[in-house]
């Protein structure tokens, strides 16, 4: 499929309302990773367009944020409808540019736009406060008003929902918008902003600038007139970014890596937990920072466990996600490929047993076999950094406190999952458990209606739900006096 056929193709950025090239006409290339043929160019911008973009957020503001929450929920609901009704090419375009699978692309974009949806609602429910005075002549107002210009740099693996999972709230509660998309997926974010302009958004109000990562983080960092950043993506860079931002005080909010332990105790379902590793494990082919890294598995049912986990790995279909039939794709690149190469070899290196896969797939260029290893040591690199790639660790334990320590022993503290029918255990585990977000019999987690982010070194801040307007406004006190007179 080519994807400059599809309507919503654009390899421009969208800087205040228009469409244009980098100042000095240069260009990045954008592979298949399936492929891995050009399937396109977009401009690669600098310090200088981002900040024109800055800028063009910063004019547009006022009027924006001067806007009633009924206009502003209004359009957001015009660019949820356009989103949902483009579904198809949008996936097309998720997976040409990331090589999720198909279906996986085309819940992605449902994902995305009910993040749309649910600010649009939030739009409308920012509520302040009055406070009783211990002075009867005084009043204590609270209003909520929005913080400013926000930053949003976002990653490759989900190139839609990361985009609206930021961008929504801001835009709800009144503020403007720059957005950095990942280079190796900048498609899928103009194609948001087509259909943004399309639902009528002033111009200025969202931007999208694609380009050298590092100059226009930067000045996105630096850039006093930005007032909020939000990242999604490695630790590494989340501090980077960190340090930067703490030049001029921004607000932040940073979803970065992790290293999620999946537990399953003698007393679960196997069936369900087999289901639930498979849906955390192998989604995006393991490229997500939620997904499973440690499996855990009490001794009684450790080995059905594991017969019935490589069984159903065995039949994922691996292969081009534009094949309806495929259920793991490509790896992003051939870096990405690397490190799943490496952490493999040391886990065999130090006594671990491949199960099923272990190496490169036949069909060569980014695509790995989907993995299960057996019998790893606590030691090895497989345990404590993050894979980001689909290889399943199996580990043996014996009870319940034994395991939640292992599972709390790491920086990360994204999202955990476990499988138990002990409503004593549930709840045991679940407050024991150091992350941000816990799955009690579930591989699936993520909804616009739940509080996203992480704990310890996983990031700072809440995406979704009620919570994800509140990193987005300022609170101003106001105190009334005279009011007796």
């Amino acid at each position: 499929m080519d994807i400059k056929k599809l309507n919503l193709y654009r390899d421009k950025c969208y800087i205040n309302g228009e469409w244009i090239s980098a100042n000095a006409n240069d260009t990045i290339s954008v592979n298949n990773p399936a492929s891995l043929k050009e399937i396109g160019t977009v401009p690669k911008c600098g310090r200088e367009e981002a900040t024109v973009a800055i800028k063009a957020a910063n004019d547009a503001w006022p009027e924006w944020k001067a806007k009633s929450a009924r206009e502003r929920s209004n359009l957001l609901k015009k660019w949820f409808d356009l989103i949902i009704e483009n579904r198809e090419e949008l996936a097309q375009i998720m997976t040409i540019e990331q090589g999720k699978p198909i279906n996986e692309s085309r819940g992605e974009i449902t994902y995305g736009a009910s993040f749309v949806e649910w600010f649009a609602e939030e739009a409308k429910r920012v509520y302040g406060d009055t406070i009783p005075d211990p002075m009867t002549d005084r009043r204590i107002i609270v209003l909520k008003q929005p913080v400013g210009v926000v930053a949003s740099i976002t990653p490759w693996n989900f190139p839609n929902a990361m985009i609206t999972r930021k961008c929504a709230p801001a835009l709800a509660v009144g503020c403007p918008v720059v957005i950095k998309p990942a280079s190796q997926t900048p498609f899928s974010a103009l194609a948001l902003a087509v259909l943004a302009e399309e639902a009528g958004f002033p111009k200025g109000t969202l931007n999208v600038i694609t380009g050298k990562a590092s100059e226009i983080g930067d000045e996105l960092a630096t850039n006093p007139i930005v007032r909020k950043l939000s990242f999604t993506g490695s630790t590494e860079i989340g501090k980077i970014l960190l340090q930067k931002c703490s030049s001029t005080v921004k607000k932040v909010s940073m979803e970065l890596g992790g290293h999620a332990p999946f537990i399953v105790f003698d007393d679960a379902n196997i069936d369900d937990a087999v289901a639930g590793a498979m849906q955390s494990k192998f989604r995006n082919t393991g490229q997500t920072c939620v997904c499973a890294n440690r499996i855990y598995v009490q001794e009684k049912v450790h080995d059905e466990f594991s017969k019935k986990f490589v069984e159903a790995v065995s039949k994922l279909k691996v292969g081009d996600g534009l094949d309806e039939e495929v259920g793991s794709g490509p790896m992003i690149d051939e870096h990405s490929l690397a490190k799943v190469e490496e952490h493999v070899e040391d886990a065999i290196q130090m006594g671990a047993k491949v199960a099923i896969g272990g190496s490169r797939h036949s069909l060569g260029n980014n695509f790995y076999q989907p993995t299960v290893l057996t019998d790893v040591t606590p030691k090895a690199k497989i345990t404590f950094e993050e894979t980001f790639g689909p290889v399943a660790p199996i580990y043996k334990f014996k009870d319940e406190k034994e395991v939640i320590d292992l599972a709390n022993n790491s920086p990360y503290g994204l999202a955990s999952y476990f499988y138990s029918r002990d409503i004593g255990r549930v709840w045991r585990v679940a407050e024991g458990l150091e992350y941000g977000m816990v799955g009690v019999n579930t591989g699936l987690t993520s909804k616009a209606e739940a509080p996203f982010g992480g704990i310890k070194e996983s990031g700072l801040g809440r995406e979704g739900s009620k919570y994800g307007v509140e990193d987005f406004i300022e609170i101003k006190y106001v105190n009334m006096s005279g009011l007796d007179k």
